[in-house]
């Protein structure tokens, strides 16, 4: 990605050129319209800049650096003597307080995560509090991949603790444009990402890859024309997206989103999902961060204004449904996105709920025969995207992708149906055209653990030889196991940076963890659980309440702790699924429900980021219900797929 900065040069051409001139450039780069707070706040950085250079005549300046997994741009990046300052301005600010302390180090760990030519750089954030009485006097602490802790100063401070951090620490220039230069591979999460495009970024701003930005890029490209197409021939379409784990799918939902949000506002696209977690973070996510966002730029919002643009564009998928039930006019939406699609209910489901729910009597549609037939109301032209997803069915009654095409085979032979090449069925659809491009083949899932679904599955499946060996190629993802659940929460606190996110994770059957105080009953709020800064006790970084399989699907923490219960348990060479009731466990017999149990694991072991341990408790002689030799067994075959001893 080129001119990564708004500004970039010398400190020795900042004197040839006027304050005008340095305002230019960077108000010429703004895609958006420029703010009074923004004005003010470039006047202030650019009469700063002009004084560091002064005194810091060998350095090398980027202003509004992008940094592409927070859909941000770093106020001041400064190359001196080998080391990459990180400079973070709150104009204005008196004290340094831990939310711009933890973004500046978000920035830096950013940049040694994401940036190849930073990867072997030492790294110092700063927060320029430029009204502080004094430097906040915090000796400089280096993280074992040369990333210092953030620092804070005031403006007179910036200079002297970069002179004395080069004196001490610096080494061979670098070269300013090699840098700027190097590959960027940044893995945004879900959350990160639905902001970054929400705000206006490119979706190649902000993945993982080349290889993934193209991949996306082609398959929006695919769908964008099979919409306009369809507009243009006043034909309904529905596309069929697939793609590996990981591979970015709700990314690319949500991208084109966005997209047609922006330059089709007419057609009301909407990004819809069953997953109740998932809508109600990403919306409250978003509206924190449009909040945030106009009060930098000095404009006027409310929470509330922000909520209603927030849920206007990400939906529950439900009362989508439920809405259709009260009125038999065509929806708003000319284009619907539905996320893990292949969830939505059967025949059976549909129908018990919404005649015990809803009094509809004599109901006899499966969630996908429904929601077909509410777009199919449109009397020209309309889309759907369902975005396609496998191996994560945790709920009764959910369908899988077949009843989808069943449905359009049964009851829509006028729908063109676009459908992904991997997608293999036995359907006979009357309009079929297999498109290659509807299938995403790069995982963007973790910059640590390209082949973690691998490993997770093979450890699910039971084959601890398979794990072993895809674990050698997992050096860089720690995999810890304990029995003590203290010790796993010292190693999260230990791991967790900056903004970075850590949890508690179990399996909502997990009933007999109740005495290490992991309650499974007790229901959190997702929102709060992922969003709330760490010093909020219902925060996930507190460490006290654990999130289920329910709670945390589709979304990611940094460091998780999985809390394996007895519920899931080995009997000789193969795993058996079982429940709690009442006060004893009862094995569980029925092949979908045994499928929901090991997908529940799934589902936790896949959460992480950047690395996991998992607990499985020592039991209790006393207690028939925490049978020592059954957590012996589970932790005897962790540990020998390949789980190190903590």
């Amino acid at each position: 990605m080129k001119d990564r900065a708004y500004v970039s040069l010398p400190a020795a051409s900042i004197t040839t050129l006027t304050d005008a001139d340095l305002f230019g450039r960077l108000a010429a780069r703004l895609p958006f319209a420029l703010e009074p707070a923004q004005r003010a706040a470039w006047e202030y950085q650019i009469q700063h800049l002009r004084e560091l250079a002064a005194q810091l005549p060998g350095a090398h300046a980027f202003m509004e650096f992008l940094i592409p997994r927070m859909g941000r741009r770093a106020d001041l990046i400064l190359l001196v003597d080998g080391i990459v300052f990180v400079v973070e301005y709150k104009v204005g600010a008196r004290q340094y307080d831990r939310s711009s302390l933890d973004q500046v180090y978000g920035y830096g760990l950013d940049l040694k995560h994401f940036h190849e030519t930073s990867h072997h750089l030492p790294i110092v954030p700063i927060l320029v509090a430029t009204h502080a009485a004094g430097d906040d006097d915090r000796p400089i602490q280096w993280d074992d991949d040369g990333l210092a802790r953030p620092l804070g100063v005031n403006a007179a401070g910036l200079a002297p603790a970069i002179h004395h951090l080069c004196r001490v620490y610096g080494g061979q220039p670098v070269n300013a444009a090699s840098w700027e230069a190097g590959r960027y591979r940044p893995t945004p999460t879900i959350v990160e990402a639905a902001q970054a495009l929400y705000r206006g970024h490119a979706v190649e701003e902000i993945s993982r890859s080349e290889a993934g930005a193209e991949n996306l890029t082609h398959t929006a490209d695919y769908v964008a024309n099979a919409i306009e197409a369809a507009k243009r021939d006043k034909r309904k379409i529905i596309c069929f997206i697939t793609g590996v784990p990981g591979s970015g799918k709700t990314l690319a939902g949500l991208n084109l989103a966005t997209a047609r949000q922006r330059a089709h506002s007419d057609e009301h696209a909407v990004f819809l999902s069953g997953n109740g977690p998932l809508v109600d973070v990403l919306r409250e996510a978003l509206a924190l961060d449009a909040v945030a966002r106009a009060k930098e730029a000095g404009r006027s919002t409310s929470k509330t204004l922000e909520d209603r643009n927030a849920a206007a564009f990400i939906q529950n998928i439900h009362h989508f449904r439920d809405d259709a039930l009260a009125s038999r006019d065509a929806p708003a939406e000319k284009v619907a996105l539905f996320d893990e699609a292949q969830r939505a209910w059967d025949v059976e489901q549909t129908s018990k709920f919404m005649q015990q729910k809803k009094g509809q009597i004599g109901f006899a549609m499966s969630e996908p025969e429904f929601l077909l037939s509410i777009m199919d109301r449109h009397e020209d032209w309309c889309a759907i995207i369902c975005l396609v997803g496998g191996g994560q069915e945790i709920n009764t009654g959910e369908a899988g992708i077949e009843e989808w095409l069943r449905a359009l085979e049964r009851s829509f032979p006028h729908w063109q149906a676009h459908i992904s090449a991997s997608l293999a069925h036995s359907c006979r659809l009357a309009d079929e055209i297999t498109a290659p491009a509807l299938h995403l083949a790069t995982s963007l899932r973790s910059f640590r653990a390209e082949r973690l679904s691998d490993f997770v599955g093979h450890v699910i499946a039971g084959d601890a030889a398979a794990a072993r060996e895809v674990k050698e190629a997992l050096a860089s993802f720690p995999l810890y196991i304990t029995r003590d659940l203290g010790q796993a929460r010292h190693w999260l606190r230990s791991k967790r940076r900056g903004a970075e996110h850590m949890g508690l994770l179990a399996s909502s059957n997990g009933a007999r963890l109740k005495p290490h105080g992991v309650f499974v009953k007790a229901k959190i709020e997702p929102p709060k659980w992922f969003l709330a800064p760490s010093d909020d006790v219902r925060s996930s970084d507190a460490l006290e309440d654990a999130g289920t399989e329910f709670d945390v699907q589709g979304l990611e923490l940094d460091w998780t702790c999985v809390c394996w219960d007895a519920n899931y348990r080995r009997a000789g060479d193969a795993w058996q699924a079982l429940q709690f009731k009442g006060t004893r466990w009862q094995a569980v017999n029925d092949e979908a429900r045994k499928a929901y149990v090991a997908n529940a694991y799934r589902v936790l072991l896949t959460r992480s980021r950047q690395g996991m341990v998992v607990f499985v408790p020592e039991g209790s002689h006393e207690d028939a219900t925490r049978s020592p030799a059954v957590y012996d067994g589970i932790y005897a075959f962790l540990a020998e797929c390949g789980f190190a001893r903590l």
